[in-house]
């Protein structure tokens, strides 16, 4: 097991780490979860012994292997296959030495130990590991130097699962795969057959792959059991008992310091006085949880235009000429929430561009309103911000007229306060970039969000921050993310990009992640091609509209009714047999407000059934 007991550790004055202890049982999955900056790297460093602790001790068993993914990511000439298998140096070292080994005695031990760790079928399962992270048979014969860095980050990844290191010590690997890398990750962890410790914002995979969580919160380590949903209720819970027993406290000792203050100088009262001094002495203050600052994201909200924002009739987009999607007939309206799913290279960056603008048609016709906004977010952006300048010349470089008390706000509306707002790009940490990016997208509030991987980088809180601000955001959003989380509560329509075609998904995404996971994404039959909905004049829509609004308005009506008849229910005097009569009257009133409160879901469902039909 590891054993981390009582560990200090501070960086530059700053301690990360005090009296820190936890015990993570052999064979067991855990997520480590903290705040941006807590000092969850910093631990896995001391773990692997390559910082060395001020105080305390870290144990594993003897000649324990630890693994995690290199800073270093491979670039030579060998193929993808051979960096993977050279990872396990054990496996490498022995086949080496079976090679020039004469003595029969040590070549019947290195055969021996070959077959006990199944060297023999080491290729077919490096092959196997490659092709759930994406890379297909023949790339894999392709040499290291022929891809960018995020897919050698891959090649990394591929490896230290490949010599599956008794430790596999994981920082945010999702960050550099897609969904089909992260859900075959996701997998592949639930099976594998030693120990996982794993920083991850990722809360799909914080749920189903790991056992455990080890929180890193006001440096002290805690360990909980069961996946993270599980553990974000549990710490509420106590973090609302503390915050009640603090307030408790609180009011007990300005009781008694309101009496020694009254009475402290009364002779007839000098003896009570003083022995509540004493008992205030004795009350320790109970300091109430740290509750995270609320994370937020201010979307400017866009005007609102007359559908369809954008159609494509026979579409074709690809580069040098060559088409990468093609037969592309496609209608977005603004309250469009549109995912798109597809393995990496079928052509979802192509299509996103080919939306914002970046990219012309080959072939066919696009057509756009005339006054539509687009907002794009792409990885590569965070990297291109520049580095030497604060987040405030960015804005300020959009925004020349606006005075800096506004610019100011615009980034504190993305969680840049003022520290950040004056501190250079280079310093800022990747969420923090990634807020930036966001903000700069959204600027000039468009009509339409373009968002291709936005998550990477943001921790938990800021994740379910940006999907409260796409909930509410009044635009279309089209959405590339491997967050599985993000996309179930943002996404309301899905588009499979394969084979060079834009189709329609027509089930959900619990059942692409199944059929991803089983394999069968080749023999799944594609749905229909996109069909265009039916074209509704504007006022009909806007009625439609309209009338959805006022069915919302009155199930809000009905559901505040209720939940006051359900609070005056709830008052334990009311069931005295003397007034049993007034009990009647409420039950009578809360049963008539659950029969409009079914009539009223039954006109909002029909009145959205009907909005839909009219392609509104």
């Amino acid at each position: 097991m590891l054993k981390i007991e009582d560990i200090t550790y501070a960086v530059e004055g700053r301690p990360l780490f005090e009296g820190a202890s936890a015990t993570i049982p052999a064979g067991h999955k855990v997520g480590l979860v903290g705040r941006n900056g807590a000092g969850k790297t910093t631990l896995f460093r001391l773990i692997r012994g390559e910082l060395a602790l001020e105080g305390g001790s870290i144990s594993l068993p003897q000649r324990a292997r630890i693994g995690g993914v290199a800073q270093e990511v491979p670039s030579s000439q060998a193929s993808l296959l051979a960096t993977v298998l050279a990872a396990d140096t054990e496996r490498a070292t022995l086949l080496a030495e079976a090679e020039r080994a004469h003595d029969a005695h040590r070549i019947a031990e290195i055969q021996a130990r070959l077959t006990d760790i199944d060297a023999w079928s080491a290729e077919a399962r490096a092959a196997s590991i490659l092709r759930g992270l994406g890379f297909e048979p023949e790339d894999q014969r392709r040499p290291c130097s022929d891809f960018s860095g995020g897919w050698r980050m891959r090649v990394a990844l591929a490896g230290v699962l490949f010599a599956q290191p008794d430790y596999l010590l994981l920082d945010e690997p999702t960050n550099y795969l897609d969904l089909e890398g992260a859900l075959w990750l996701e997998s592949y962890l639930q099976r594998y057959p030693h120990t996982v410790l794993i920083i991850s914002h990722d809360r799909g995979l914080l749920n189903r792959a790991v056992g455990g969580i080890l929180h890193l919160d006001n440096r002290k380590l805690t360990y909980w059991s069961g996946p993270y949903d599980q553990f974000a209720r549990q710490v509420a819970e106590r973090r609302a008992v503390q915050a009640a027993e603090a307030k408790k406290v609180e009011a007990r000792r300005a009781h008694l310091q309101s009496f020694v203050d009254r009475f402290k100088a009364k002779a007839s009262k000098a003896v009570q006085a003083q022995s509540r001094v004493k008992m205030l002495e004795k009350l320790t203050p109970i300091a109430a949880p740290e509750d995270m600052a609320k994370v937020v994201f201010g979307f400017p909200e866009p005007e609102e235009l007359a559908p369809p924002i954008i159609t494509i009739d026979g579409g074709a987009v690809g580069y040098d000429g060559k088409p990468v999607l093609k037969k592309l007939n496609l209608r977005i309206d603004q309250d469009d929430r549109i995912a798109l799913l597809g393995r990496n290279g079928e052509g979802k960056s192509t299509l996103s561009k080919l939306l914002a603008g970046k990219l012309p048609l080959i072939e066919g016709r696009m057509t756009r309103s005339g006054k539509l906004r687009i907002g794009y977010f792409a990885q590569h952006q965070v990297d291109e911000l520049h580095i030497d300048e604060t987040p405030l010349q960015h804005v300020q470089r959009l925004r020349p007229q606006e005075y800096q008390a506004r610019l100011r706000a615009r980034l504190a509306g993305f969680g840049l306060l003022a520290d950040q707002a004056e501190t250079v790009v280079g310093r800022l940490s990747g969420g923090q970039k990634a807020r930036l990016s966001l903000l700069l997208a959204t600027i000039d509030a468009p009509h339409l969000l373009i968002l291709d991987e936005p998550t990477n980088h943001l921790d938990i809180e800021s994740r379910e921050a940006l999907v409260e601000a796409l909930t509410e955001y009044s635009g279309a959003v089209i959405l590339v993310s491997h967050d599985m989380h993000l996309l179930s509560l943002v996404a309301d329509r899905l588009w499979l990009v394969k084979g060079g075609a834009v189709t329609p998904y027509t089930e959900d995404l619990e059942a692409y992640r199944r059929m991803l996971l089983s394999g069968d994404s080749d023999s799944k039959p594609i749905a229909r091609p996109v069909a265009r909905p039916r074209k509704a004049g504007r006022d009909e829509i806007l009625l439609l509209r309209a009338e959805v609004r006022k069915c919302e308005e009155r199930l809000g009506k009905l559901n505040e009714m209720r939940d006051k008849l359900a609070t005056r229910l709830a008052n334990p005097e009311l069931y005295e047999s003397a007034r049993i009569g007034e009990l009647e009257v409420w039950n009578r009133k809360y049963a008539e407000v659950m029969e409009a409160l079914d009539r009223a879901e039954a006109l909002w469902l029909t009145a959205q059934e009907r909005l839909e039909a009219a392609g509104g």
